[in-house]
């Protein structure tokens, strides 16, 4: 650039020099056509090339469980890839954004990944009703179940659609509640005996709602219901548990492996 510099400005110009700078200027200019034609990486590599052979092993294993996700012990296992291969490859989809870590409400001392695009079930994390460090929120679900009682004992008889509907024209959550959930908060009341469940006839007090679906009505007066509890069975985890519908043995939440149970059984 300091020849051509140097040649443009000066004031003897002979057609020769002309020419050679004719030509070095196009040269130049053929030669940055050529760089811009230079296929540049891609910076949208699919993960799958920036993964070990044994990072694809297990990002793909993780993938297949879906919003279940998996627990490492479980992968060593499926895989037979030695513990040290594992951990690292683990590390390196976490720093890659490809897996995630996520707390099972049954297992907490357990490591469990999901891939990223999943959210994980409530059955892993007990939903809405277990905090981020998978501890059950029980002030909030007994302050949730007074407000589902009190909604049943003002309807006199009602549906779980109609309790929810009642509490979200409440505003008295921040977060919205599906029936399906605040289902769950009821099927607690039952199994405290704080609310009847059965099935509509359609007739007389049940005339406001469908033949054969399922309502409630409370089953004692607002001052037996503010009597205090006492003793161990009062206490027992399974009352406050929204999840005891999907409780079963063997499976991912279970009176086996129920933390709060066991603590209950000792005391």
């Amino acid at each position: 650039m300091a020849l051509l510099s140097s040649l443009c400005f000066s004031p003897l110009v002979v057609p020769s020099s002309v020419e050679a700078i004719s030509n070095f200027l196009r040269s130049y200019r053929h030669m940055v056509t050529a760089m811009s034609k230079r296929k540049r990486p891609d910076s949208n590599v699919p993960p799958s090339q920036s993964m070990t052979e044994q990072e694809k092993i297990l990002y793909s294993l993780i993938q297949s469980k879906q919003d279940s996700g998996i627990w490492s012990r479980d992968m060593k296992r499926e895989t037979s890839l030695p513990d040290n291969v594992v951990d690292k490859s683990l590390k390196s989809l976490l720093s890659k954004g490809l897996i995630k870590e996520v707390v099972n409400v049954q297992f907490k001392g357990r490591k469990h990944y999901l891939a990223s695009e999943f959210e994980p079930s409530p059955e892993l994390t007990g939903g809405k009703w277990y905090n981020e460090e998978g501890r059950l929120e029980s002030e909030f679900i007994n302050f949730l179940k007074d407000q589902c009682l009190k909604h049943i004992r003002n309807l006199k008889i009602a549906t779980v659609d109609m309790v929810a509907d009642a509490i979200q024209r409440s505003r008295v959550l921040k977060v919205e509640y599906s029936s399906h959930e605040i289902g769950d908060i009821v099927r607690a009341l039952v199994l405290d005996n704080d609310v009847i469940e059965m099935r509509s006839n359609g007739v007389g007090e049940f005339a406001s709602i469908p033949t054969g679906r399922m309502c409630y009505k409370c089953s004692r007066s607002p001052d037996a219901a503010k009597e205090a509890r006492v003793g161990a069975m009062a206490s027992i985890p399974c009352g406050v548990c929204p999840r005891i519908a999907h409780c079963t043995p063997g499976g991912i939440i279970s009176p086996t492996t129920c933390e709060y149970y066991s603590k209950w059984l000792d005391f």
